[in-house]
């Protein structure tokens, strides 16, 4: 590990580069990702993120890679979990390392465990994710993760202003995760270190920062109100602050969190001094 990388920042950064607002071609997306997993910045970057749909692209894309060297985490829906398995194995440069599984509306939250269950075989080097639904059935499926091999993925986000929770929705999120003992990672919207407004959307935008301070409230008892404040906070000092005191256990809770662009919150960590200059130099010539 890079000494000068803080451990509460390895890893964080799942490569969703395919995905909106980003949407990169992946004949693009894939060398790029190589690059980050090669430059000095390497340790802040976790697997590329990919829809099962596109498993099968990734088999001349990666043709010369070493064996099992390009982590993958595939997005699939509940009934596609199988099929994803199988693709993914007939790529030899390919190390599946999650899959981050979509609960379809109607599907009851007792039912999704036992299906995952049927569908997937055990592989302690495979992180298995479930979208918990913005419904009635969130506490319900947090409550039948608990005690499972299986984690959570919230979504913090979108490309309508209706897909980012506000920061007491989240907040009652990530305080039902960790009491319920569930580990968890995030998904779209977290574009910036810190909450912001969107200059472009007038989105509300939740900071990955404030997302790292508020689980680490939560796990040292502080209710709801507090999270919300957390959320809420646009003061870097303060937040960054909060961030260098924090113990790395706080990443065996909030796991990572899919981004467009490893290069930008990269790159705002670094401004906020939480990562040295070197690293952004790194960034900037990977991402030219």
């Amino acid at each position: 590990m890079t000494p000068q990388i803080p451990p509460v920042l390895v890893g964080l950064f799942d490569d969703a580069a395919v995905f909106p607002p980003g949407s990169l071609p992946i004949e693009q997306a894939v060398p790029a990702h190589v690059a980050h997993r090669r430059g000095a910045h390497a340790e802040l970057v976790g697997a590329f993120v990919l829809a099962a749909k596109d498993i099968g692209r990734l088999a001349e894309l990666t043709a010369d890679l070493p064996e099992g060297t390009f982590d993958l985490s595939v997005t699939v829906g509940l009934s596609g979990v199988s099929d994803a398995l199988v693709a993914a194995r007939r790529i030899p440069a390919v190390r599946l390392v999650g899959l981050e599984v979509a609960v379809p509306d109607g599907v009851a939250a007792d039912t999704v465990v036992p299906a995952l269950a049927a569908a997937i075989d055990d592989d302690p080097d495979r992180t298995v994710y479930v979208e918990v639904p913005r419904d009635d059935r969130r506490e319900a499926l947090l409550a039948a993760l608990a005690g499972t091999p299986y984690l959570a993925k919230f979504r913090t986000g979108g490309v309508r202003a209706e897909l980012y929770p506000d920061e007491r929705e989240l907040a009652a999120a990530v305080l039902a995760a960790t009491r319920a003992g569930v580990a968890f990672k995030a998904t779209a919207g977290l574009h910036r270190a810190l909450r912001t407004t969107d200059p472009e959307t007038g989105f509300e935008q939740h900071g990955f920062l404030n997302l790292l301070v508020a689980t680490d409230a939560a796990l040292k008892g502080a209710e709801e109100a507090e999270l919300v404040a957390l959320l809420a906070d646009r003061d870097g000092d303060r937040v960054v602050g909060r961030v260098r005191a924090m113990s790395p256990q706080v990443r065996g809770v909030f796991r990572s969190f899919g981004t467009c662009s490893v290069t930008e919150p990269a790159t705002e960590s670094a401004g906020l001094g939480l990562l040295p200059a070197t690293t952004v130099a790194d960034l900037t010539e990977v991402s030219a």
